[in-house]
């Protein structure tokens, strides 16, 4: 017999080419589902990564391990109450939802001059007019909203503004939901409940620029290469006379948009000392207000701006009652 061919796999992912650094350290949402709901809600809700705990809690899901106390990571997202700046229409053409006219609430934020310059005078009721006429060519209910860091406990004094998708009922209602919440605050429990699965989007953490190892994981060549041993063997044959983009090379890692999906929502709680431990979270403090326990992990870096929304391929099977958590880890 004669001597077998050495295969291996590839090394790195090609899903995600070009790696480039995300516009902006806000996440954007570039799909939003259309789930079953019963009213008029929200699609989403912003908050703050604190940090990662981990919970016991009575194993629910269709595994071997059903109705046994288990053990599982969970990633503790502060999520402030948030004030609806806007409402916005939009209009389903040929080439896609084009914006037709919004209305701004007249008592805005105090902080609000920190992201755009607020007109001195604004006519609300002209605007509201205006808003009403271009009701009936509306096919999409969009609304503004204002997530306040300060609130979450952070330096940052700029609001973050995130568009967020109306959901449920027809075109009529969502849009009477809107003006109903306009300038007010919604909370996280008006928007999900616990047990539910979300996706969440975010940037991950910055990492620089990498090599080849690192960044696509490909092994050392031998200790005797010449010119250098954390890189690739050969950038490609004589023809094609040009560089793949299959072809490992180093660049940026990390600071990358990405959207993990069907994250259960262990617990909504107001209470932030079930969850901080003595001396607060590392890089982050105590939780002071509202909060979302997730299990797992979730992209990005502690501080940072996360977004989660109702899920776009959601699980087959979803338990009916909410997680029976016995056990919260708090250090010590």
């Amino acid at each position: 017999m004669g001597r077998r061919k050495k295969r291996a796999p590839r090394r790195g992912s090609l899903a995600f080419i070009p790696r480039g650094r995300a516009e902006s350290i806000k996440p954007s949402v570039k799909y939003w589902p259309d789930p079953p709901l019963a009213s008029p809600s929200l699609l989403g809700f912003p908050g703050y990564k604190a940090g990662m705990t981990h919970v016991f809690m009575i194993e629910d899901e269709p595994t071997v391990y059903r109705g046994r106390e288990v053990s599982h990571p969970a990633t503790i997202v502060v999520t402030p109450p948030i004030k609806v700046m806007a409402v916005r229409l939009y209009a389903d053409t040929l080439d896609g939802f084009k914006a037709l006219t919004e209305v701004w609430h007249p008592n805005l934020s105090k902080d609000l001059w920190r992201n755009f310059n607020t007109p001195k005078e604004y006519d609300f009721q002209a605007k509201l007019r205006e808003f009403e006429e271009a009701r009936s060519f509306a096919g999409e209910v969009r609304v503004i909203v204002g997530a306040s860091p300060k609130l979450a406990g952070l330096s940052k004094k700029k609001l973050d503004l995130i568009e967020v998708r109306v959901g449920g009922g027809g075109i009529s209602e969502r849009i009477d939901y809107a003006l109903s919440i306009l300038g007010g605050e919604v909370r996280v429990s008006d928007v999900f409940k616990p047990g539910q699965y979300v996706d969440v989007s975010a940037v991950t953490k910055g990492k620089g620029f990498q090599g080849e190892v690192k960044r696509w994981h490909v092994h050392r060549l031998h200790h005797k290469t010449r010119e250098g041993i954390r890189g690739v063997g050969t950038l490609g044959p004589w023809t094609p006379a040009r560089v793949m983009y299959t072809v490992p090379r180093p660049g940026q890692l990390g600071f990358h948009l990405r959207c993990e999906y069907n994250k259960r929502i262990l617990m909504i709680g107001s209470d932030g000392s079930l969850v901080t431990p003595p001396g607060g979270l590392t890089g982050f403090g105590v939780v002071s207000t509202e909060y979302v326990l997730l299990k797992g992990s979730s992209p990005g870096s502690r501080k940072r701006l996360v977004f989660l929304r109702y899920p776009a391929r959601p699980p087959s099977v979803i338990p009916a009652e909410p997680p029976k958590i016995t056990y919260i880890y708090r250090g010590g």
